[in-house]
């Protein structure tokens, strides 16, 4: 059985950088609200900010949160790969094929400390498709909701929903002219749902290795281009993320390597701005701060912490995918 090693990290950062193939979209696919699968853009959402001071826990109680206790494996990428394939009459190349959540786990490997995975792989045609192990996923979570959290913290899952009510408060259906200030304004009583999404299937590339990666985007910035535009400048895609605001340097600490998952989330995607909402402890947003994904390595590099190297992550995932 052939083995990858991880260590020593400096081989990954030393030299030069493998080469990236900018993520360019060739498919995309919808699941509505109660999470069925569509193959159009019905689920695309956009960018509006959210009001500071707005809770996240509002609306807690009426949840309706997607039941992801089912594998559903890759079947929904990989549907929406034969259908591209079906209408453009060619075959879409690809060294490997995989969700966005696993090629950021692979990714994020070198730094990350704290997660474990397990992956199931299949070739097939020359294709490699790589799939997260979903019960090793399951019972990760489980572990990790049965640590005991401090006196008065709030629960994990309060806290997952935080997100998720972030989301809700910073987006709109249609873009804001289309809108009304009534929908606008009420946004903090909607009920939270996170069955609908709207899913980019791009094709990009790390070193050798051709990939065609599928996942969630949050939201558009401003227009989502044509189909039939040959324009290579990235969709303005915007994620959104929440992080608690730091009071001390193990809180910085701490932020800094959330910002590693976001860079690479981000980055794999082609998603040029992230939008990162800043919450009290108890949930209450504080502020919102812009941040363009480009630039988060470099940031990290100099005036960060040092918890984390994007060349390395880029450069040991270029290694990983081409070992034999």
């Amino acid at each position: 059985m052939n083995q990858f090693e991880i260590q020593p990290l400096n081989r990954f950062a030393d030299g030069l950088g493998a080469s990236i193939r900018r993520p360019r979209e060739i498919a995309f696919f919808s699941y509505d609200d109660a999470h069925r699968f569509h193959q159009d853009e019905r689920s695309l959402r956009y960018y509006y900010p959210p009001r500071i001071g707005a809770s996240l826990s509002d609306g807690f109680d009426r949840f309706e949160k997607l039941d992801d206790l089912i594998d559903d494996h890759i079947d929904s990428l990989l549907k929406t790969v034969i259908d591209l394939e079906k209408r453009t009459e060619s075959r879409c190349q690809a060294d490997v094929i995989a969700w966005r959540g696993m090629m950021t786990k692979i990714m994020a490997t070198p730094f990350d400390m704290f997660n474990g995975f397990e992956m199931n792989v299949t070739k097939f045609q020359g294709t490699i498709f790589i799939e997260e192990n979903h019960a090793y996923k399951l019972e990760s979570r489980k572990s990790q909701h049965q640590r005991a959290s401090q006196p008065g913290a709030p629960s994990q899952d309060l806290m997952s929903y935080w997100g998720y009510k972030f989301e809700t408060l910073s987006l709109l259906p249609a873009p804001w002219a289309e809108t009304s200030r009534d929908y606008i304004e009420g946004r903090e009583t909607l009920t939270v749902n996170n069955h609908t999404q709207y899913c980019s299937v791009v094709k990009t590339g790390i070193g050798k290795s051709r990939l065609v990666l599928g996942g969630e985007v949050d939201a558009l910035w401003d227009a989502k281009p044509p189909s039939c535009s040959t324009s290579t400048d990235p969709i303005n895609w915007v994620e959104l993320k929440t992080a608690a605001t730091p009071h001390s340097e193990r809180d910085i600490l701490k932020y800094e390597r959330k910002l590693l998952r976001f860079w690479i989330q981000s980055f794999l995607l082609g998603v040029p701005k992230i939008i990162v909402g800043f919450r009290s402890r108890d949930g209450i947003l504080e502020r919102l701060e812009e941040m363009e994904t480009e630039g988060l390595p470099r940031m990290v590099k100099q005036r960060g912490k040092g918890t984390w190297d994007g060349n390395a992550c880029i450069n040991f995932t270029a290694g990983f995918l081409e070992c034999e």
